[in-house]
This record gives structure tokens, sequence and C-alpha cells, in this order.
């Protein structure tokens, strides 16, 4: 038996989680529809008690709004240090969150939950919201209590504006609401809210008086009433499902009404399901309509069958959840359903009258198994309204769908005819030593092969033909259909009527594994397109995966429809492909792309187009939209095909839109590093370039208006110190270019023989006079083979690495220039004893626009190390930094030697 191994990255997370949850503070939020029903009052009450229970009780922030007996109920808390702005007002106090981390207590008390901090306040609060502080606050081990009104909940926002006419600017998140710990709901009916308010109890008199006449009308209070009621009904009803789930309580409890309606192919289904919208409406209640296809409901027609189809969209449009299950037996599989939805009722047909055909199968109706069974249900029988039964009954049915082509038959009867004959032949060489029982066996065993592979008619014909073969060959008197022995008689019933029983059910199989085949099939496919889509590399390429998976499972011709920079869809037509829905109408897909609902077929919408439009929605907009034109309608408009295909839909919209934050985020890279480049480089010509342009314009303005005047020695020194800065920004802006065209390959190697001494030697006499304060010690071995490099480019880094040591060290500093040969590369080593690079990452020198230095006076722009980097990495070499102990700095390039090279150093050593 194969076994599912866990992942362990999963279950590493959950163990992770579940370690945070067990060391984080416990949430309580006192829950009301308004201002002044109590709930600090509550809080504060309970608060009270936990601290005389021993437990250490500390006050975050608590508004009493002035009320005496608040007030009296913070006597005896202890209270953290508040926030205030820079002028001390009291009333713009804030909570402190730094102090309620550092005194830690075992539980905190913050008042109003969804409060916006203040900026003003000293020093700054850290988080935007009041939430966002209680959250550090609970993962930090401290348990909370807080309060929060109903129209602070951000999902009841509009609604309650829309009743009250406030929009309520301070809100919170519906997941801190669901993920409190406990919530309890402090109620208080509105008229004593409205005698609170006229006491002076909640606001003061002008206060009190203007809140009655505008958000604290009686009308607005009891709206906020039932929306503060039915959020904590619901918050409990998930945890009493949630505690069912975890205990796994079998028996349904039925603390809240849902209701089942239970409906066939026949012609009460209409009549069920508009009986179950006015019994759910009734008792205000959640309704599911269920179908249940057996293996007899699978044998129907193509018509009968297409009426579901009707039945689920009509369903669907009054408001009901659609379930199509499968199953043997359609009670056991309603039964069970319910027991998993928690359902309180079960809403059934009245059964036909029992016929011949009923009696033979030897079964009740599906409504006297749910009666007899339904122990945890409370199951209403709807009457049978027979005018309205037969004018359905007389409706033709809608020939939009056209049922699939039927497949020859005739090879499966031949099958059949085949086995009577093989299993006669085998009886007949068993004749003379087996008994007639054995006989028999032979035969049933023929059936039940013809059953698996061919089905139920084909089976019962073979047990037919069985019963004949049996009596004609085998019982006497032989090769006649009479009957010596009146005993043969009850053998061929018995015979018969098993032969037909393990066909029936052995076909039954057959087409439930067939259909569990089939929904095995799109699930597999399902997850083999999400598995395709998320390795997909490209945009084109998700798109080829999404079309071919939807076309193979819905069996139809897909496309997928984008809008262009205008939010225009455009058509496909110039993207032929022969995959490609050609006919899709653009003005149906604009539709669905600007609602962001489906058209078309299977939908109300365009009902009578012959195509499926579904929006292709992401987390933050529409994408496209997917457009499907099914060969069998069936495809697409059974509703649970088309959930199946809006389930699709999702998965492309959501790879699309990964796919299009990862171009995003690419492109966002891309522009933040060209920004920092243009920013370092900015940075760098206004710091190093602006002194010597300054030079330039200033001594060329001094030669051109004052050279009359200037004695020669004057313009000789002038021209040398314009000549000396002109150099220097040519120098800066040569080497930019020279980094341009090696990064973008813009310099082609002209390599040629050349030895490592001989390019030191030649960069050492152009740096001459620069060097003459330090102390150069050169330690090159004769014997190191000579490298196929381009020497004008090794020279320049050799140049650009002394240049940086020459101002980076100060004068009488040794530098030391070293080279050895390793087996395939020749390392050369320039060190000093300077201060080496401090604080700053070696690494980091090698990029673009960084200096040894932030802020100096030394010149550069922080681009010759970047250059050294990319004419070595052009020679196919290496290069690094490293401290050079006990201090100083050094810098080691490794350059490979070519295969003649190495050759010549073997022959050498």
């Amino acid at each position: 038996m194969n076994s599912v191994r866990p992942d362990p990255d999963r279950l590493l997370a959950e163990v992770t989680a579940k370690e945070a949850r067990a060391h984080r503070g416990k949430l309580k939020i006192f829950f009301g529809a308004n201002a002044g029903v109590g709930k600090t009052f509550t809080m504060l009450e309970d608060a009270q008690r936990r601290k005389t229970a021993g437990v250490d009780v500390v006050v975050g922030y608590v508004e009493p709004h002035g009320r005496v007996e608040t007030e009296r109920l913070l006597a005896g808390l202890e209270a953290l240090p508040l926030l205030l702005d820079e002028k001390g007002v009291s009333d713009r106090a804030e909570f402190n969150l730094d102090a309620a981390l550092a005194r830690k207590p075992q539980l905190l008390l913050v008042d109003e939950l969804a409060h916006t901090n203040l900026s003003g306040v000293i020093p700054p609060p850290r988080h935007e919201k009041r939430w966002q502080d209680i959250e550090e606050v609970l993962d930090a081990g401290i348990d909370v209590y807080t309060t929060v009104n109903v129209q602070h909940l951000e999902s009841l926002n509009d609604v309650v504006a829309q009743i009250t006419g406030v929009q309520q600017r301070e809100t919170l998140p519906d997941r801190v609401f669901e993920e409190a710990d406990e919530v309890e709901l402090i109620d208080l009916p509105p008229d004593d809210l409205l005698q609170r308010l006229q006491s002076g109890k909640v606001y003061v008199a002008d206060q009190a008086q203007r809140a009655m006449e505008g958000f604290f009308r009686k009308g607005n209070l009891i709206a906020l009433r039932e929306l503060a009621l039915r959020k904590t009904a619901d918050r409990v009803d998930q945890a009493m499902r949630d505690y069912r789930k975890q205990e796994a309580v079998y028996r349904p409890w039925g603390t809240r009404e849902r209701l089942l309606v239970c409906v066939g192919p026949d012609e009460q289904a209409e009549q069920m399901i508009r009986a179950g919208k006015r019994m759910a409406d009734g008792m205000n209640a959640e309704w599911i309509v269920v179908y249940v296809e057996t293996p007899h409901l699978l044998r129907l027609s193509e018509t009968k069958r297409n009426h579901r189809i009707q039945l689920m969209r009509l369903a669907e449009s009054l408001g009901a959840e659609t379930v199509t299950l499968g199953g043997s037996s359609a009670a056991s599989e309603i039964l069970e359903y319910g027991r998993t939805r928690n359902v309180t009722r079960i809403l059934a047909g009245k059964p036909k009258s029992r016929n011949w055909l009923t009696i033979w199968r030897g079964s009740s109706s599906t409504t006297q198994q749910l009666i007899q069974h339904a122990n945890d249900f409370d199951v209403v029988v709807v009457g049978r309204n027979e005018s309205v039964s037969r004018s359905v009954a007389d409706e033709k049915p809608d020939g939009d769908i056209a049922p699939p082509s039927q497949k020859e038959r005739w090879p499966e009867y031949v099958m059949a005819i085949g086995a009577t004959i093989a299993a006669t032949l085998l009886c007949w060489f068993m004749y003379p030593t087996f008994a007639h029982a054995n006989l028999v066996m032979v035969y049933l065993l023929a059936a039940a092969i013809v059953a698996v592979r061919c089905g139920r008619k084909p089976a019962i014909l073979t047990s037919v033909l069985n019963v004949l073969a049996f009596d004609v060959v085998f019982v006497p008197p032989h090769f006649s259909l009479a009957v010596s022995d009146a005993q043969y008689l009850l053998t061929f019933a018995i015979m018969l009527v098993v032969a037909l029983i393990i066909g029936n059910l052995n076909a039954s199989v057959r087409l439930q594994a067939k259909v569990a085949g089939h929904r095995e099939r799109r699930t597999a496919l399902l997850y083999a397109m999400s598995r395709q889509l998320s390795i997909a590399q490209d945009r084109k390429a998700m798109e080829h995966a999404a079309i071919s998976h939807v076309s193979e499972v819905f069996e139809c011709t897909t496309t997928l429809l984008f809008p262009d920079a205008a939010g225009r869809i455009e058509s496909n037509k110039e993207r032929h492909s022969r995959d490609k829905l050609m006919s899709a109408d653009v003005g149906a897909a604009q539709w669905s792309f600007d609602h962001g609902k489906a058209a078309g077929l299977g939908t109300d919408t365009l009902a009578g187009s012959t195509i499926s439009y579904l929006p292709l929605i992401g987390a933050k907009r529409t994408l496209g939209v997917l457009a499907a034109k099914p060969r069998n309608k069936r495809r697409i408009m059974l509703p649970e095909q088309f959930r199946l295909l809006e389930t699709f839909a999702a998965q492309i919209a959501l790879a699309l839109e990964r796919s299009d934050l990862a171009d995003q985020a690419q492109a966002a890279e891309v522009r933040a590093e060209t920004e920092s480049v243009r920013n370092s480089l900015l940075a760098s010509l206004s710091h190093d370039l602006r002194t010597p342009l300054s030079a330039v314009v200033g001594g060329a303005a001094t030669l051109a208006e004052r050279m009359e005047d200037l004695r020669p020695n004057e313009r000789l020194s002038l021209a040398q110190t314009v000549h000396k800065a002109a150099t220097h920004v040519s120098e800066h802006v040569t080497s930019m270019l020279d980094l341009v065209q090696l990064e973008s390959g813009g310099i082609r190697l002209r390599r040629d023989s050349y030895e490592i001494d001989e390019i030191v030697g030649t960069v050492l006499g152009r740096l001459q006079d620069r060097l003459r304060a330090h102390r150069v010690m050169i330690n090159i071995p004769t014997s190191l083979p000579a490298l196929q490099i381009d020497g004008k480019l090794i020279g320049q880094a050799f140049e650009n690495i002394l240049d940086n040591a020459i101002k980076y060290t100060s004068p009488g500093c040794e530098i030391r220039i070293d080279a050895r040969l390793h087996a395939d590369e020749v390392e050369i080593v320039f060190a000093d004893n300077g201060p080496g690079f401090e604080a700053t990452s070696p690494e980091t020198l090698f990029k673009k626009f960084e200096r040894g230095k932030k802020e100096s006076a030394v010149g550069g722009i922080g681009l010759g190390l970047a250059i050294c980097r990319a004419i070595i990495e052009l020679h196919n070499g290496r290069i690094w930094a490293e401290e050079n102990p006990p201090h100083g700095a050094a810098i080691h390039m490794m350059l490979p030697l070519s295969k003649h090279t190495e050759h010549a150093a073997d022959n050498h050593d």
C-alpha cells in the first residue's frame, strides 16, 4: 500500500506557527454596536476581578470620556505613562508602546483598538494604527483587553455609511477581529442607550442633543445593533464549526438553520427548488440544492440529464448553493453531506406510487430512506402538485444542448454472445466429470466478465443466453427446451436472478468508476496546469499552457484576450493560431472585463452566445478575459463544470499576475540600479569635476581678460594650471568611457606575449613622479613565463591599482608588487602598509562609483577598481581585495596561462 509522505517544510511551518501561537498573548475584545453601551466599563470591571485574583494588570490607555463610574473603576490599577505632544497637552496623549513592552504585565488594558495614532507626540508612535501596536504587544506574550465598535470593522464601513450617512475614518481589518481569542458582546437596547444620552451619561448636554439628531437616531441604533449581533453570531458559528471539525463531531448541531433541498430529474424538481426558496426565506436560513448522480441516473437519456442544468441554474438564480454528488445511494450521500454541512432540515419530494420496476429493484424511494435513517435531521416532504408536474413534463426540453454521439454497441453484444458460446464450450469439456453446480458457476463468471467489460444490457443478454444454453445443452432431455425434472426450473430462476444481480452491480461499479475517473482526471489536469504555470519562464509560455489545459479538460476552443493601454480588449485575429478561438465577440469580452463578471454561455448575461467569457481577476485588477467555445455545451453549462472553469480562470489569473509582478519587480530593480548609477555619477561629477572645471574656466577667463597685464611666468603658471585641470577632467571622462566599452563588449582583446615585469616597469615609469614619496618593492621571478594578454589593458589595470595605493597611503609607506606561478595561473599581488580598508568592505570597492572613503579630499570618481575587474574578467581571470596584516591593503589578481604558455612552463621546470 502506498502512503502519502508529509511535507517536512509544511510540518516545520505548522510546528513553528503552533509554537508562536503558544507564546503569543491572548486578545479579548469588548464589542458593541455604539459608543455608550458600556464596553470600557465592562472591560474595567473584568480587569478589577482579574486583579483581585492575583493577575498583574496594567492600564495602557483608557479613555473614560469624563464618565464618573468609569473613572472610579480605574482606581487601584497601575497606569503606564502616555506619550504627550510637544506642549504636554494631556488630551493629545497616545498609548506608550515601548513602556508597555518594558513593563511587560500579564494583562494590559488598551481602549479604542481602531484608533489612529497622532503624529504630533514625542517620541512619534512606531505604528500608524493602535491595532498594530497591539499586535506587537501580543507578540511579546502580553494579554490584552480592548474595545471596538461595529462601525469600525473595515468590511462593514460602506454598510454603516449607507445606514448612518457618516463615513468612518478609523477602521481596522476584519482579520484582527476574527483572530481575537475572545469576543464579548456588550449589548444595550436602543431605548436604554437613548435614555443614557438624555441623562448625560454618554456626552454632555449639547453633544448628546446633536448626537440624537444625527448619528444616534433610533433607526441607526437598531441597524447597528443588528450588525453587531450578526457579526458576533457569525463568529460564534465559525467557532462551533471549528470545534466540531477538531473534535470530529459527527452528529449535526442545530444551532443555526441550514436547509438542504434534494432534487432529481423528475418533474417535481422545480417545485422543490421554489418551495426551498420560500422556506429558507421564512426561516432566514442558508439553503443548499443537492443533486445526486446515482448509477441509475447516469443511464438516463441525455435530454433528461441535461434538464439538470436548467434546475441548477434556477437554484443559483434564486440564491441557493448548488452541489452535485455521486454515489450508489442517493439517500446515504445526502445524509452524509448533510452531516458534513451541519444541516438542520432536509426538504424532499413526495415519492411516486410504486410500480413493477421499483418492486423489481426491491428498494424504497429516496424520500422513504431519508425518513427512515435521518435521525439527526427534520425531513420535510413537499406534496406533489400534479398540474405543475404535468405542465413541466409536457414542455419540450431545451434543444440547445446537443447530446454526444452514441458509440456503436454491436461489438459489445457480439462479445456477450461470444461469452455464452465460450462458457458452453468450456462446460462441454467439464460435463463428464463435474456436477451441474460447477457448470452454473462458469456461466455466472461469463456474465460477470461481460458486465465489467461491456455494461448492463450486454450482461442481461448474456444472463438470458446462459440460462437457455445451460437448459438446451446440459439439462435432460438434451438439445431441447423441455425439462424432465421440475427442480431445474428453480435452478434456472436462481441462476438468472444471480446473473442479473451480478451484472447490475458490476455495471454500476463500472459507471461509478468511470465518473470517478473523469473527476480525478479533471483534478489532475488542474494540478498539472497549476504546476506548468508555476514553472513557465515567460508570459507566452503561461498563455500556451493555460489554453492547452482548458481546451483539453472542457473539450473546447480557447483563447485569452487582453486589454490595450486604454483598457480596450484587443481581438486575437492578428495572433493567428489554430489553438485560439478566432470568433470571440470582443464586445462580450469587454463587458466581462469591465464588470468583472462572467458572460455568455452558462450565464445570465448574453446567454444566447455559444462562447463563455470569464474575467481573469487578479488581486488588484482584472488582467484579461478567458474565452471558451465548447463542442458539447454540457462541458460548461453544468454548474459544477462552470465552477471548475472559474477555478481554472482564477489559477490562470494568479499565474499571469505573478508574471506581471515579477516583470514589474525586475523593471523596478533596473530602474533603481539606473537611478543609483545616475545619482552616483552626478555625485562623482559634482565632487571631482567641479574643482578642475572651475580651474579651467577661471584660468581661461583670466588669460582672455588680462593677458597683457600678466607677466610671462604668471601666464605660464596659469596655463599649466588649466592644462593640469583639463587633463584631470579628461582622465575621469576617459575612465567612464572605458568602463562603458568594457561592459558593453565594445573592446576586443589584442593578445600578445608579454612579460609581467615588462608591463610593471612601463607602468612604474609613467608614475615615477608620483611614486617619489613611496618605497616600491618588486618581487617578480625571472622564471615566470610570458602571458598571452592585452598589454595595454593590463597595464591600465596595474596603473589604476597603483594610483589607488598612492592616493590612500601617506608618504613613506611601502608598496610591494609580487608575482608567483600556480598550476595554470599567475598571481600578481599589489600590497601596501597603509591604513587598509578601514570600515569599508573590500568587495564593495569593485562596484561602480564606490570609493575607499565616502567623503575625503582624495580625488576620484570610484571607477578605477571597477575598470580593473572588467579588464581581468575579460581575460578570464579573477581579482579580489584583502587586508594586508598587520595593517594595509592588498589587491590580488589571477591571470590564466594559455596552453602554449603552460607547455613552455612545464619544459622550463
